[in-house]
């Protein structure tokens, strides 16, 4: 890191650098007020050192208190990031991989957008810093702008040091479409309890194939294949996300086939209401009961997720700053 060699550089004591992050994870906002560093290397910090490496643009407020924030990177990529805010106390962050996406899912505004380049380790963790100034936080996912798996050693960097901000690895989740590359990594290597999540939203290989072209290259049967290796292994339950799309994937059809590829013991079904971006309309209410109550008599657990933020662009899909 940049600021590691600047101490280093100055001659500095090597626990400077832990001392920074110590103050940065408690949620100060700047170097002066850390005040076990000494008064002129907090002003040669603020001078020489950016105290974080992305810069904000805007922020918006949903009515349910919903919180998004539009960053730049240095080099001039938009990323986005989102905090949720729960009556129960959750403090969720949705966290970006990347600036964009280059995997076009048809229902995901992100998807529209001209892709960036991946994120650094840094860049991720400043999102989530961003919001530890404002208030605690206790959950995070990784289901913000881009394909985590396609960003797999920043990613996982960054979700290792997660903790140390209050969120732990069992709150936190990493959400693919299914990108085996990383999919297999991820399986076999990372041993801390890191949920995962996987994007379905259909089961049939042509439908799944039309909302989503990464399965021409990556098949579900093959992710889902991988996912109960994953269970096997790590002994814990894979999240299935299905986004539910009015007339494309909702019928007791869609569910009868979701519910023959996968099984109570190794999955549980997120259920989310579609957030308009494009050309879909949602599921109504009475679909997703019906969806619902299909998995539940095949003792598939659901739920269906409650929508965040979908007054300010800030819900699951809407994600698309252009500015």
């Amino acid at each position: 890191m940049f600021l590691d060699r600047w101490l280093a550089d100055r001659g500095e004591p090597g626990f400077r650098a832990r001392q920074v992050w110590e103050w940065t994870t408690r949620g100060v906002g700047s170097y002066e007020e850390m005040t076990t560093l000494p008064k002129a290397l907090r002003a040669d910090l603020a001078d020489a050192v950016p105290f974080s490496t992305l810069e904000l643009v805007t922020e918006r407020t949903s009515q349910d208190g919903t919180q998004k924030a539009l960053f730049r990177t240095a080099d001039g990529h938009p990323v986005e990031a989102v905090l949720m805010r729960y009556r129960d106390g959750r403090r969720s962050l949705c966290l970006s991989s990347q600036s964009g996406c280059p995997l076009t899912c048809t229902f995901c505004a992100t998807g529209s957008m001209r892709f960036g380049r991946n994120l650094t380790a840094s860049e991720i963790l400043d999102q989530a810093l961003h919001f530890r100034r404002i208030e605690p936080v206790n959950h995070a996912v990784y289901m913000g702008m881009g394909e985590p798996f396609l960003n797999y050693d920043a990613v996982l960097d960054s979700a290792r040091r997660l903790p140390e901000l209050g969120i732990t690895h069992r709150r936190t989740t990493i959400s693919t479409i299914g990108w085996m590359p990383g999919l297999r990594r991820f399986v076999d290597e990372v041993d801390q309890p890191i949920r995962l999540a996987v994007s379905v939203h259909a089961a049939d290989s042509a439908k799944r194939s039309e909302l989503m072209p990464v399965n021409d290259r990556y098949p579900l049967a093959d992710v889902i294949a991988e996912c109960r290796r994953y269970v096997e292994l790590r002994r814990r339950k894979v999240f299935v996300e299905y986004v539910m799309l009015a007339g494309v994937n909702d019928s007791v059809a869609d569910a009868r086939a979701l519910a023959a590829v996968i099984d109570g013991r190794s999955f549980k079904v997120n259920l989310i209401p579609y957030n308009p971006t494009g050309i879909y309309e949602g599921s109504s209410r009475e679909m997703i009961e019906r969806f619902k109550n299909v998995l539940e008599r095949a003792r598939i657990p659901a739920t269906v997720r409650l929508t965040r933020g979908r007054d300010i662009e800030a819900a699951c899909g809407q994600l698309a700053s252009t500015r």
